[in-house]
């Protein structure tokens, strides 16, 4: 599936903060959208997952006008086609690390006790389904992050600075990791990142402003 964005634009009340974005993502590809803070990068993210209301222009992925879906159509929408990696991790406490990768598929009605284990597997955290989430380190968190986040085999990952809360070695690994899962599962991956490190992985990098974007 690809997933095309059509002169976008975000205001915060009268400020604008971005406008003008059009960019094309192909099936299976890994494209990185860098720039300064403020600009805008999580919200054009939230805005490709359908989790905000841009002010103009469209998203479509494979065909499908994000924002001619009602709320609950969505709803849906982003669970099927759409996997999220955040910086801050966002896994349940209360939950172990098996029962927060498969949530997605729970969300489904399509519980894969399988599924889960070969994610956890491809992630390195085989036999550490039951554990809590307070029981592992940084680096592990987001793993379980990029489990869940694939677990449906979404067309589309989004990640929202997955490195940012990690050392140098770490955010390495976990790249390792994201890269490789997607490229196996043959998503398209947005990667937003201040790091340079990390958007060097991708096939094309983006430069996000307030005008719009550039390669």
């Amino acid at each position: 599936m690809s997933l095309q964005v059509r002169d976008l634009a975000r205001r915060y009340g009268d400020t604008a903060v971005f406008s003008g974005v059009t960019l094309e993502v192909r099936a299976g590809e890994f494209v990185a959208i860098v720039g300064e803070s403020g600009v805008g990068k999580s919200t054009l993210l939230n805005c490709m997952a359908g989790l905000d209301v841009p002010d103009a222009g469209s998203v479509q992925l494979d065909g499908v006008v994000i924002g001619q879906l009602g709320e609950a159509a969505c709803a849906v929408w982003r669970r099927r086609h759409v996997g999220f990696v955040f910086q801050a991790f966002h896994v349940l406490p209360h939950l172990d690390v098996a029962q927060n990768v498969a949530l997605p598929l729970l969300l489904l009605k399509q519980p894969d006790d399988a599924r889960v284990a070969q994610m956890l597997e491809a992630v390195g955290l085989q036999g550490l389904g039951d554990r809590l989430p307070q029981q592992l380190s940084g680096g592990q968190l987001q793993r379980v992050a990029i489990a869940r986040a694939l677990v449906h085999r979404p067309a589309l990952v989004l990640a929202d600075e997955p490195t940012g809360n990690l050392d140098p070695d770490t955010a390495a690994r976990v790249m390792d990791v994201l890269a490789a899962q997607t490229r196996e599962h043959g998503a398209s991956l947005v990667l937003v990142t201040h790091s340079e490190a990390a958007a060097a992985r991708a096939d094309r990098v983006l430069h996000l402003t307030a005008h719009g974007i550039r390669g």
